[in-house]
């Protein structure tokens, strides 16, 4: 069969790593792609979200799945486009629908299902432009430090903690009535601050039935020991080590289960990834956000720990037997670094040249943010590289992701040396 991954990040050169391995697959698209996906796959241009020009590539292409990475075409209806026209499955979208991806596109909707189906999560209220004056009020009943979170999407910047009212105040005023965020603050979600350690369930389900897949935990901060600015990811490691067969039982019973079952009765479609960010408070578990994709950076851990044909997989979410897969995990952990841009989450420069790729052994490399300029690879993101590695232990599949990174050369290159450092 012939796939469509839409994306151009490292979770889709992870996606396309684990794609291609499968003997169900005779040719996978990216669009756009990148360099490293071009390697190994064909790169083509077409607009994430322009659903008529995919469907007629899928057409003259013959492909039958589309793969949705990031959650932008999923939040703007990707999978209700091709579901309508064609309802006997000729072209599936792994993916859910338009109403399922406001558990990521709009935080009081997520918010409003937990409440509804009792999913453990932090008490909160919503606020807009119409009663900002009693989020001030509502701010002055809190005990800081104070979690603001913009109800749509913001890059993964929209979250802001204040550890005092006052910042709180003036922040949500920023949020709301000075677009900080644009649209995506028009409304805030105001929550309680829980204090534990955070890591993420990555859940794949047809709509009735859901698999597992590996744990992990990323690491958010550009600083070493988590300090400094929020970004999209610095790195992430596999397996989580307290997650343990306890913790897991509990999780599924107290939030997978209630999470699918809430997707049913609610009737949302829902045919594809569920990515689940916790907070582990003492032993209880907490749902932190929802995301309606797989994650960056921890899908480049994941995916290279999943035996399982991925293509297999995602022919049974199509036609609604996942019960009958299994999923098989590598008992090895990962571990990916990221490789950013020197002055990355802020003002950073591209088109540096990357050199020493082809020198690491040991090691996947995967491309997030490059591209080709002329036979040269050069830097064109915050994020540009992601290494990862597989060992017995996290600290060894740390130490050869540090290994590799010493190997690629670009001006301004940056990344942390810490990741997993409390497994170490």
């Amino acid at each position: 069969m012939n796939i469509l991954l839409l994306g151009s990040g490292g979770r889709e050169h992870a996606f396309t790593h684990k794609i291609i391995q499968s003997p169900l697959v005779e040719k996978l698209f990216v669009a756009p792609g990148n360099p490293g996906t071009a390697g190994i796959a064909e790169n083509v241009a077409l607009g994430l979200n322009d659903f008529e020009a995919q469907e007629q590539f899928c057409l003259q292409n013959n492909v039958s799945i589309i793969v949705a990475g990031p959650e932008e075409p999923l939040v703007n209806g990707v999978y209700d486009y091709f579901a309508a026209k064609y309802p006997d499955g000729k072209i599936s979208v792994i993916g859910p629908s338009k109403q399922g991806a406001l558990m990521e596109g709009s935080k009081a909707f997520a918010k409003e299902f937990m409440l509804r189906h009792n999913i453990p999560t932090a008490a909160y209220k919503e606020f807009n432009a119409a009663n900002l004056n009693e989020g001030a009020d509502y701010i002055n009943s809190q005990t800081p430090p104070i979690v603001l979170k913009a109800d749509g999407l913001a890059a993964g910047k929209g979250v802001v903690i204040t550890p005092t009212r006052e910042e709180a105040i003036e922040e949500l005023n920023a949020m709301i009535a000075e677009a900080k965020f644009g649209a995506a603050s028009a409304k805030v979600v105001i929550e309680e601050f829980l204090k534990g350690i955070e890591f993420s369930v990555f859940v794949l389900t047809d709509g009735d039935n859901y698999k597992i897949l590996p744990t992990a935990k990323d690491y958010k901060r550009i600083g070493e020991g988590d300090t400094g600015l929020n970004t999209g990811g610095m790195g992430a490691v596999s397996p989580v080590p307290f997650a343990t067969d306890e913790l897991m039982a509990r999780v599924e019973r107290d939030i997978i289960q209630p999470t699918i079952a809430g997707f049913k009765k609610d009737g949302i479609v829902y045919k594809g990834f569920v990515y689940i960010g916790l907070m582990l408070v003492g032993d209880t578990p907490y749902v932190i956000e929802y995301n309606c994709r797989m994650g960056d950076p921890e899908t480049q851990v994941v995916m290279p720990r999943l035996t399982t044909d991925l293509v297999q997989l995602f022919v049974a979410v199509s036609k609604g037997e996942l019960d009958k897969e299994t999923i098989e995990i590598s008992s090895d952990a990962a571990c990916t670094v990221v490789v950013a841009s020197g002055g990355y989450p802020e003002h950073f420069e591209k088109g540096k040249t990357i050199t020493g790729l082809e020198d690491v052994q040991d090691s996947i490399v995967f491309h997030a943010g490059t591209k080709f300029n002329g036979s040269d690879t050069v830097t064109n993101g915050g994020r540009v590289l992601t290494i990862t590695s597989l060992g017995n232990n996290i600290t060894a599949a740390v130490q050869k992701s540090l290994a590799s990174i010493t190997k690629i050369n670009f001006e301004g290159k940056y990344h942390r040396s810490d990741i997993g450092y409390e497994f170490k």
